[in-house]
Protein backbone atom coordinates (compact mmCIF):
# COMPACT_ATOMS: atom_id res chain seq x y z
CA UNK A 1 0.00 0.00 0.00
CA UNK A 2 1.21 3.27 -0.90
CA UNK A 3 0.18 6.67 0.68
CA UNK A 4 1.03 10.06 0.41
CA UNK A 5 0.06 12.57 3.49
CA UNK A 6 -0.08 15.77 2.77
CA UNK A 7 0.75 18.75 4.51
CA UNK A 8 1.16 16.88 7.90
CA UNK A 9 3.48 18.96 10.56
CA UNK A 10 6.14 16.35 11.89
CA UNK A 11 6.45 16.72 15.61
CA UNK A 12 4.72 20.14 15.23
CA UNK A 13 7.08 21.68 12.89
CA UNK A 14 7.00 23.34 9.44
CA UNK A 15 4.14 21.25 7.35
CA UNK A 16 5.48 18.98 4.38
CA UNK A 17 4.38 15.90 2.74
CA UNK A 18 5.00 12.47 3.83
CA UNK A 19 5.15 9.13 1.22
CA UNK A 20 4.78 5.46 2.74
CA UNK A 21 5.51 2.65 0.58
CA UNK A 22 5.80 -1.16 1.25
CA UNK A 23 5.77 -0.51 5.28
CA UNK A 24 8.41 2.11 5.07
CA UNK A 25 8.35 6.22 5.15
CA UNK A 26 10.17 6.40 1.80
CA UNK A 27 10.69 9.73 1.26
CA UNK A 28 9.49 13.44 3.11
CA UNK A 29 9.40 16.57 1.89
CA UNK A 30 7.55 19.90 0.87
CA UNK A 31 5.66 18.81 -1.97
CA UNK A 32 5.80 15.13 -2.95
CA UNK A 33 4.24 13.77 -5.94
CA UNK A 34 3.31 9.88 -6.22
CA UNK A 35 0.30 9.16 -8.57
CA UNK A 36 -0.49 5.70 -7.83
CA UNK A 37 -1.08 6.52 -4.25
CA UNK A 38 -3.63 6.82 -1.82
CA UNK A 39 -3.63 10.94 -0.52
CA UNK A 40 -4.43 11.59 2.89
CA UNK A 41 -4.93 15.33 3.44
CA UNK A 42 -2.83 16.23 6.79
CA UNK A 43 -3.56 19.72 6.81
CA UNK A 44 -3.06 21.19 10.24
CA UNK A 45 -2.35 17.95 11.56
CA UNK A 46 1.00 16.82 13.51
CA UNK A 47 2.54 14.14 12.66
CA UNK A 48 4.20 11.65 15.23
CA UNK A 49 5.90 8.25 15.72
CA UNK A 50 3.55 5.46 16.89
CA UNK A 51 2.61 5.42 20.59
CA UNK A 52 4.60 3.04 22.42
CA UNK A 53 2.72 2.21 26.01
CA UNK A 54 5.05 0.52 28.21
CA UNK A 55 1.87 -0.28 30.91
CA UNK A 56 -1.48 -1.77 29.36
CA UNK A 57 -3.84 -4.09 30.70
CA UNK A 58 -5.26 -6.24 28.32
CA UNK A 59 -7.18 -8.96 30.80
CA UNK A 60 -6.82 -12.11 28.43
CA UNK A 61 -6.37 -14.61 29.38
CA UNK A 62 -9.13 -14.99 32.03
CA UNK A 63 -10.77 -11.65 32.49
CA UNK A 64 -12.78 -11.56 28.66
CA UNK A 65 -15.45 -9.44 30.54
CA UNK A 66 -13.41 -6.64 31.25
CA UNK A 67 -11.62 -6.65 27.98
CA UNK A 68 -9.34 -8.76 25.08
CA UNK A 69 -6.49 -8.43 23.13
CA UNK A 70 -8.93 -7.62 20.01
CA UNK A 71 -10.72 -4.70 22.25
CA UNK A 72 -7.61 -3.79 23.93
CA UNK A 73 -5.58 -3.11 21.03
CA UNK A 74 -8.52 -1.18 19.04
CA UNK A 75 -8.19 0.93 21.75
CA UNK A 76 -4.41 1.36 21.41
CA UNK A 77 -5.25 2.16 17.76
CA UNK A 78 -7.43 4.53 18.51
CA UNK A 79 -5.73 6.62 20.66
CA UNK A 80 -2.59 6.41 18.50
CA UNK A 81 -0.54 3.37 20.18
CA UNK A 82 1.61 1.41 17.62
CA UNK A 83 2.44 -0.86 20.33
CA UNK A 84 1.57 -1.87 23.50
CA UNK A 85 3.13 -4.21 26.56
CA UNK A 86 0.42 -6.48 28.22
CA UNK A 87 0.92 -7.04 31.67
CA UNK A 88 1.20 -10.29 33.47
CA UNK A 89 -1.16 -10.45 35.91
CA UNK A 90 -3.97 -12.44 33.89
CA UNK A 91 -5.75 -15.72 35.20
CA UNK A 92 -3.73 -17.61 33.99
CA UNK A 93 -0.82 -15.24 34.98
CA UNK A 94 1.92 -14.91 32.23
CA UNK A 95 4.22 -16.68 33.98
CA UNK A 96 5.40 -19.08 31.10
CA UNK A 97 6.79 -19.52 27.77
CA UNK A 98 3.45 -20.99 27.12
CA UNK A 99 1.09 -17.85 28.05
CA UNK A 100 3.16 -15.08 27.20
CA UNK A 101 3.36 -16.85 23.46
CA UNK A 102 -0.68 -16.91 23.75
CA UNK A 103 -1.02 -13.21 24.20
CA UNK A 104 1.57 -12.38 21.55
CA UNK A 105 0.09 -14.90 18.97
CA UNK A 106 -3.66 -13.20 20.19
CA UNK A 107 -1.79 -9.64 19.11
CA UNK A 108 -0.47 -10.69 15.42
CA UNK A 109 -4.07 -12.53 15.15
CA UNK A 110 -5.86 -9.25 15.82
CA UNK A 111 -3.55 -6.60 13.98
CA UNK A 112 -4.31 -3.42 15.27
CA UNK A 113 -0.89 -2.72 17.14
CA UNK A 114 1.66 -4.39 17.96
CA UNK A 115 1.59 -7.02 21.77
CA UNK A 116 4.47 -7.33 23.45
CA UNK A 117 3.84 -9.37 26.65
CA UNK A 118 5.14 -8.52 30.18
CA UNK A 119 6.09 -11.35 31.95
CA UNK A 120 5.64 -12.04 35.70
CA UNK A 121 9.01 -11.75 38.00
CA UNK A 122 7.60 -14.55 40.20
CA UNK A 123 5.22 -17.24 39.33
CA UNK A 124 1.84 -16.28 39.81
CA UNK A 125 3.10 -12.89 41.14
CA UNK A 126 2.99 -14.17 44.44
CA UNK A 127 6.38 -13.20 45.49
CA UNK A 128 7.80 -16.02 46.45
CA UNK A 129 9.60 -18.13 43.92
CA UNK A 130 11.26 -16.33 40.81
CA UNK A 131 9.34 -17.07 37.89
CA UNK A 132 10.62 -18.58 33.74
CA UNK A 133 12.11 -15.73 33.17
CA UNK A 134 14.63 -17.22 30.98
CA UNK A 135 12.44 -19.01 29.00
CA UNK A 136 9.61 -16.21 28.48
CA UNK A 137 13.24 -14.06 27.21
CA UNK A 138 13.37 -16.85 24.79
CA UNK A 139 10.20 -17.48 23.73
CA UNK A 140 8.87 -16.03 20.30
CA UNK A 141 7.49 -13.49 22.25
CA UNK A 142 11.47 -12.18 23.29
CA UNK A 143 10.01 -11.29 26.67
CA UNK A 144 12.43 -8.15 27.83
CA UNK A 145 10.20 -6.20 30.83
CA UNK A 146 9.39 -8.47 33.60
CA UNK A 147 7.06 -7.36 35.81
CA UNK A 148 4.32 -8.19 39.15
CA UNK A 149 2.45 -5.47 38.43
CA UNK A 150 -0.87 -5.37 40.82
CA UNK A 151 1.67 -6.70 43.17
CA UNK A 152 5.47 -5.42 44.34
CA UNK A 153 7.85 -7.73 44.64
CA UNK A 154 8.72 -6.56 48.68
CA UNK A 155 11.22 -9.52 49.08
CA UNK A 156 14.65 -8.16 48.47
CA UNK A 157 16.56 -11.21 48.08
CA UNK A 158 14.26 -12.08 45.35
CA UNK A 159 14.01 -8.28 43.58
CA UNK A 160 18.09 -8.76 43.64
CA UNK A 161 17.84 -12.10 42.12
CA UNK A 162 15.49 -11.13 39.44
CA UNK A 163 17.63 -7.84 38.88
CA UNK A 164 20.51 -10.42 38.44
CA UNK A 165 18.69 -12.96 36.15
CA UNK A 166 17.30 -10.29 33.63
CA UNK A 167 20.91 -8.35 33.12
CA UNK A 168 22.17 -11.88 31.00
CA UNK A 169 19.44 -10.50 28.14
CA UNK A 170 19.08 -7.21 28.74
CA UNK A 171 16.06 -7.06 29.89
CA UNK A 172 14.48 -5.24 32.88
CA UNK A 173 12.25 -5.26 36.29
CA UNK A 174 9.03 -2.84 35.98
CA UNK A 175 8.55 -2.34 39.79
CA UNK A 176 5.22 -1.55 41.21
CA UNK A 177 6.44 0.10 44.30
CA UNK A 178 4.07 -0.64 47.02
CA UNK A 179 5.32 -1.60 50.56
CA UNK A 180 2.36 -3.85 51.16
CA UNK A 181 2.32 -3.24 55.13
CA UNK A 182 2.17 0.24 54.99
CA UNK A 183 -0.52 -0.16 52.52
CA UNK A 184 -2.70 -2.52 54.46
CA UNK A 185 -6.37 -1.97 53.85
CA UNK A 186 -5.23 1.77 52.18
CA UNK A 187 -8.21 3.21 50.20
CA UNK A 188 -6.93 6.79 48.99
CA UNK A 189 -3.90 9.04 49.43
CA UNK A 190 -2.82 9.81 53.39
CA UNK A 191 -3.48 13.15 54.27
CA UNK A 192 -6.05 15.78 54.78
CA UNK A 193 -8.53 14.36 52.15
CA UNK A 194 -8.58 11.00 53.80
CA UNK A 195 -8.51 12.15 57.19
CA UNK A 196 -11.89 14.34 56.40
CA UNK A 197 -13.39 11.33 54.60
CA UNK A 198 -12.52 8.32 57.02
CA UNK A 199 -10.91 6.33 54.25
CA UNK A 200 -7.77 4.24 55.48
CA UNK A 201 -4.53 6.67 54.02
CA UNK A 202 -2.01 5.27 51.51
CA UNK A 203 1.02 7.52 52.54
CA UNK A 204 3.18 8.41 49.68
CA UNK A 205 6.46 6.25 51.95
CA UNK A 206 5.27 3.05 50.61
CA UNK A 207 5.98 3.93 47.37
CA UNK A 208 9.36 6.09 47.59
CA UNK A 209 10.58 3.54 50.62
CA UNK A 210 10.74 0.43 48.28
CA UNK A 211 12.32 2.84 44.93
CA UNK A 212 15.34 3.92 47.32
CA UNK A 213 16.12 0.58 47.64
CA UNK A 214 15.51 -0.64 44.26
CA UNK A 215 18.04 1.92 43.02
CA UNK A 216 19.87 1.07 45.51
CA UNK A 217 19.83 -3.45 44.05
CA UNK A 218 19.88 -1.79 40.75
CA UNK A 219 23.29 -0.49 41.14
CA UNK A 220 24.64 -3.08 42.82
CA UNK A 221 23.94 -5.45 40.39
CA UNK A 222 24.35 -3.38 37.56
CA UNK A 223 20.89 -3.83 36.17
CA UNK A 224 18.13 -2.29 34.64
CA UNK A 225 15.36 -0.70 36.77
CA UNK A 226 12.08 0.75 35.61
CA UNK A 227 9.58 1.90 37.99
CA UNK A 228 6.07 2.16 37.25
CA UNK A 229 3.39 4.40 37.82
CA UNK A 230 5.51 7.09 39.93
CA UNK A 231 2.93 9.35 41.49
CA UNK A 232 4.99 11.47 44.02
CA UNK A 233 7.31 14.41 44.57
CA UNK A 234 9.12 12.46 47.07
CA UNK A 235 9.29 9.47 44.79
CA UNK A 236 10.85 11.78 41.72
CA UNK A 237 13.32 13.35 44.21
CA UNK A 238 14.72 9.56 44.71
CA UNK A 239 14.69 8.56 41.09
CA UNK A 240 16.55 12.23 40.43
CA UNK A 241 19.22 11.64 42.54
CA UNK A 242 20.10 7.77 41.22
CA UNK A 243 19.76 9.02 37.71
CA UNK A 244 22.55 11.20 38.98
CA UNK A 245 24.45 8.38 40.17
CA UNK A 246 24.58 7.05 36.68
CA UNK A 247 22.15 4.06 37.67
CA UNK A 248 20.28 2.48 35.06
CA UNK A 249 16.91 3.73 36.27
CA UNK A 250 13.83 4.77 34.13
CA UNK A 251 10.42 5.83 34.88
CA UNK A 252 6.97 6.30 34.13
CA UNK A 253 4.35 8.29 35.10
CA UNK A 254 -0.10 7.95 33.76
CA UNK A 255 -1.81 10.32 32.53
CA UNK A 256 -4.36 10.22 34.90
CA UNK A 257 -1.62 11.28 38.08
CA UNK A 258 -0.57 14.09 35.59
CA UNK A 259 -4.11 15.55 35.31
CA UNK A 260 -6.25 14.58 38.60
CA UNK A 261 -6.32 14.85 42.16
CA UNK A 262 -7.11 13.34 45.63
CA UNK A 263 -9.51 15.93 46.58
CA UNK A 264 -11.87 13.70 43.63
CA UNK A 265 -12.25 11.13 45.96
CA UNK A 266 -14.56 13.47 48.01
CA UNK A 267 -17.53 12.34 45.83
CA UNK A 268 -17.26 8.90 46.94
CA UNK A 269 -16.98 8.09 43.31
CA UNK A 270 -15.04 4.74 42.96
CA UNK A 271 -14.06 5.54 39.14
CA UNK A 272 -11.08 7.42 40.96
CA UNK A 273 -9.82 4.62 42.73
CA UNK A 274 -7.01 3.73 41.37
CA UNK A 275 -3.42 1.85 42.80
CA UNK A 276 -1.34 4.24 43.20
CA UNK A 277 -3.75 6.37 44.28
CA UNK A 278 -4.76 9.80 43.07
CA UNK A 279 -2.09 12.31 44.71
CA UNK A 280 -2.19 15.99 45.53
CA UNK A 281 -1.70 19.07 43.48
CA UNK A 282 1.66 20.01 44.70
CA UNK A 283 2.56 16.04 43.47
CA UNK A 284 1.14 16.43 40.33
CA UNK A 285 3.01 19.66 39.91
CA UNK A 286 5.73 17.51 40.69
CA UNK A 287 4.94 14.59 38.24
CA UNK A 288 4.88 17.17 35.22
CA UNK A 289 8.18 19.01 35.97
CA UNK A 290 9.99 15.54 36.22
CA UNK A 291 8.31 14.85 32.91
CA UNK A 292 9.30 17.98 31.37
CA UNK A 293 13.04 17.43 32.72
CA UNK A 294 13.44 13.95 32.01
CA UNK A 295 13.52 12.83 35.07
CA UNK A 296 10.44 10.89 34.30
CA UNK A 297 11.21 9.08 31.23
CA UNK A 298 7.74 8.31 29.48
CA UNK A 299 3.93 8.18 29.85
CA UNK A 300 2.42 4.69 30.29
CA UNK A 301 -1.24 4.43 30.44
CA UNK A 302 -1.68 1.85 32.89
CA UNK A 303 -5.03 1.05 31.06
CA UNK A 304 -6.28 -0.94 33.92
CA UNK A 305 -10.23 -2.40 32.37
CA UNK A 306 -12.62 -3.68 34.67
CA UNK A 307 -16.37 -4.83 34.37
CA UNK A 308 -19.59 -2.31 35.35
CA UNK A 309 -20.25 -4.12 38.77
CA UNK A 310 -16.35 -4.25 39.48
CA UNK A 311 -16.63 -0.04 39.50
CA UNK A 312 -20.63 0.94 40.22
CA UNK A 313 -20.38 -0.04 44.04
CA UNK A 314 -19.46 1.36 46.86
CA UNK A 315 -15.63 2.65 47.91
CA UNK A 316 -14.04 0.30 49.55
CA UNK A 317 -15.26 -3.22 47.93
CA UNK A 318 -14.91 -1.03 43.89
CA UNK A 319 -11.77 -2.63 42.25
CA UNK A 320 -8.75 -0.12 41.45
CA UNK A 321 -8.49 0.73 37.97
CA UNK A 322 -8.89 3.56 35.26
CA UNK A 323 -8.93 3.07 31.26
CA UNK A 324 -6.71 5.31 29.28
CA UNK A 325 -5.83 4.09 25.66
CA UNK A 326 -8.14 6.27 23.82
CA UNK A 327 -7.56 9.39 26.12
CA UNK A 328 -3.62 9.42 26.65
CA UNK A 329 -2.77 11.96 24.25
CA UNK A 330 -5.41 14.22 24.73
CA UNK A 331 -4.50 14.23 28.49
CA UNK A 332 -0.78 14.84 27.55
CA UNK A 333 -1.81 17.78 25.25
CA UNK A 334 -3.82 19.30 28.44
CA UNK A 335 -1.32 19.32 31.27
CA UNK A 336 1.84 19.37 29.18
CA UNK A 337 1.95 20.61 25.74
CA UNK A 338 -1.08 23.28 26.64
CA UNK A 339 0.69 24.85 29.77
CA UNK A 340 4.11 24.55 27.91
CA UNK A 341 6.04 22.02 29.81
CA UNK A 342 6.36 19.99 26.45
CA UNK A 343 6.37 20.76 22.65
CA UNK A 344 5.08 17.70 20.19
CA UNK A 345 8.97 16.50 19.95
CA UNK A 346 9.18 16.29 23.83
CA UNK A 347 5.52 14.29 23.26
CA UNK A 348 7.45 12.37 20.63
CA UNK A 349 10.10 11.43 22.63
CA UNK A 350 7.91 10.62 25.95
CA UNK A 351 5.25 8.99 24.41
CA UNK A 352 7.79 6.99 21.63
CA UNK A 353 10.82 6.99 21.52
CA UNK A 354 11.98 6.49 25.46
CA UNK A 355 9.46 3.42 26.21
CA UNK A 356 10.49 2.03 22.92
CA UNK A 357 13.86 2.36 24.04
CA UNK A 358 13.06 0.80 27.47
CA UNK A 359 11.40 -1.93 25.88
CA UNK A 360 14.10 -2.80 23.07
CA UNK A 361 11.59 -2.92 20.59
CA UNK A 362 13.66 -2.60 17.19
CA UNK A 363 10.78 -1.79 14.97
CA UNK A 364 9.47 1.17 17.31
CA UNK A 365 9.68 4.60 18.26
CA UNK A 366 11.27 6.18 15.01
CA UNK A 367 11.12 10.03 14.30
CA UNK A 368 8.74 10.03 11.10
CA UNK A 369 11.90 10.21 8.67
CA UNK A 370 12.44 8.77 5.40
CA UNK A 371 14.34 4.77 5.88
CA UNK A 372 11.69 4.89 8.85
CA UNK A 373 8.88 1.82 9.61
CA UNK A 374 5.81 3.83 8.74
CA UNK A 375 4.54 3.55 12.43
CA UNK A 376 2.84 6.90 12.35
CA UNK A 377 0.15 9.24 14.30
CA UNK A 378 -1.62 11.96 12.58
CA UNK A 379 -3.03 13.88 15.24
CA UNK A 380 -5.22 17.02 15.07
CA UNK A 381 -4.58 19.22 18.09
CA UNK A 382 -7.23 21.57 17.44
CA UNK A 383 -10.26 19.85 18.37
CA UNK A 384 -11.97 19.11 21.00
CA UNK A 385 -13.39 15.69 22.12
CA UNK A 386 -16.39 15.65 24.72
CA UNK A 387 -15.22 12.67 26.27
CA UNK A 388 -18.39 9.89 25.99
CA UNK A 389 -17.56 6.23 28.05
CA UNK A 390 -20.48 4.83 25.90
CA UNK A 391 -18.03 5.61 22.50
CA UNK A 392 -14.93 3.94 24.22
CA UNK A 393 -13.60 1.24 21.81
CA UNK A 394 -12.42 -0.66 25.08
CA UNK A 395 -14.69 -3.17 26.52
CA UNK A 396 -14.82 -1.21 29.83
CA UNK A 397 -16.37 2.21 30.67
CA UNK A 398 -14.35 2.71 33.88
CA UNK A 399 -12.83 6.23 32.69
CA UNK A 400 -12.01 9.50 35.27
CA UNK A 401 -12.66 11.88 32.47
CA UNK A 402 -16.34 10.88 31.34
CA UNK A 403 -18.17 14.03 30.81
CA UNK A 404 -14.88 16.08 30.15
CA UNK A 405 -13.85 18.00 26.76
CA UNK A 406 -10.56 17.19 26.37
CA UNK A 407 -8.12 19.10 23.34
CA UNK A 408 -6.96 16.90 20.66
CA UNK A 409 -8.22 14.13 18.33
CA UNK A 410 -6.59 11.02 16.25
CA UNK A 411 -6.99 11.64 12.52
CA UNK A 412 -4.89 8.49 11.73
CA UNK A 413 -2.60 5.68 12.63
CA UNK A 414 -0.23 3.45 10.71
CA UNK A 415 1.17 0.63 11.56
CA UNK A 416 3.86 -0.67 9.35
CA UNK A 417 2.35 1.29 6.19
CA UNK A 418 -1.33 -0.26 7.30
CA UNK A 419 -3.74 2.17 8.54
CA UNK A 420 -5.43 1.05 11.45
CA UNK A 421 -7.41 4.23 11.82
CA UNK A 422 -8.54 6.72 9.19
CA UNK A 423 -10.27 9.51 9.36
CA UNK A 424 -10.66 9.45 12.96
CA UNK A 425 -12.50 6.00 12.66
CA UNK A 426 -11.14 1.84 12.71
CA UNK A 427 -10.34 0.90 9.20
Amino acid sequence: MTFLIKGARPLGGAPGDILIRDGMIAETGGRLDAPDSEVIDADGLVALPGLVDLHTHLREPGREDAETVETGTRAAAAGGFTAVHAMANTDPVADTAGVVEQVWRLGREAGHCDVHPVGAVTRGIEGRQLAELGAMADSAARVRVFSDDGHCVSDAVLMRRALEYVKAFDGVVAQHAQEPRLTEHAQMNEGEMSGRLGLTGWPAVAEEAIIARDCLLAAHVGSRLHVCHVSTAGSIEIIRWAKSKGWQVTAEVTPHHLFLTDELAESYDPIYKVNPPLRTKADVEALREALADGTIDCVATDHAPHPAEAKETEWAPAAMGMIGLETALSVVQAAMVETGLLDWAGVADRMSVRPARIGRLAGQGHLPEAGAPANLTLYDPSARTLIDPAASVSKSRNTPFAGLELPGRVHATFLRGRPTVLDGRLA
